[in-house]
């Protein structure tokens, strides 16, 4: 079976721009089957949406479906992976600038919009068996991840950390090539 490699973008971003089009380009280089739709109304990211959304993408998975996400990208492939059926596993993922928790949120948009992505419950147990392997990148300087969630991400989900120095939030029209991810998919999918 063909490795599938799904995109999920952040809050109010795109999937085919910055960082995410170079590592689409580079996995596409490959031979791998790359998958980066516009999850619905980025500017106002929904759960149900965003999962179901993500749900559709998908179709069905399995140890050779591995997902990239960034910032609430991670959250929606996290929320996915928990819906999931108890017997179904996939090969792995990447987060860059995922979270468990925010910072420094200033408007009542930010905060209405994150709210329920902070306040409903994560079931980490159920998760981590569904993931062969998880890296996660976290930048030092990041304004609204905290760092401390690189911890959360490797004691309840196992995951091999990252910590990239002065990337920010790693919004991908300000950066535009991120080495250390495209090593850590490689990584994950076990390519040269």
């Amino acid at each position: 079976m063909m490795k599938r490699v799904i995109i999920v973008h952040g809050w109010g971003g795109k999937p085919d721009s910055g960082w995410m089009n170079w590592l689409n380009k580079e996995l596409t280089a490959k031979g791998l089957e790359v998958i980066a739709q516009r999850m619905p109304n980025p500017d106002f990211p929904e759960i149900n949406s965003w999962v179901t959304a993500l749900s559709k993408i998908v179709g069905k998975p399995d140890e050779n479906t591995y997902f990239i996400g960034h910032s609430i990208g991670c959250q929606t492939i996290l929320r996915y992976l928990e819906s999931l059926d108890e017997k179904i596993k996939i090969g792995g993922a990447l987060f860059v600038a995922g979270w468990i928790n925010l910072i420094n949120l200033e408007t009542e948009e930010e905060k209405e919009v994150s709210q329920p992505w902070l306040e409903k419950k994560i079931n980490f147990k159920k998760i981590r068996s569904k993931i062969n392997k998880l890296i996660a990148i976290f930048s030092d300087n990041d304004p609204w991840v905290p760092i401390s969630d690189s911890e959360i991400m490797k004691k309840e989900l196992g995951a091999k950390i990252i910590i990239e120095k002065n990337k920010g939030h790693f919004i991908e029209n300000e950066i535009m090539e991120l080495p250390s991810a495209l090593k850590s998919v490689l990584e994950i999918l076990k390519i040269k």
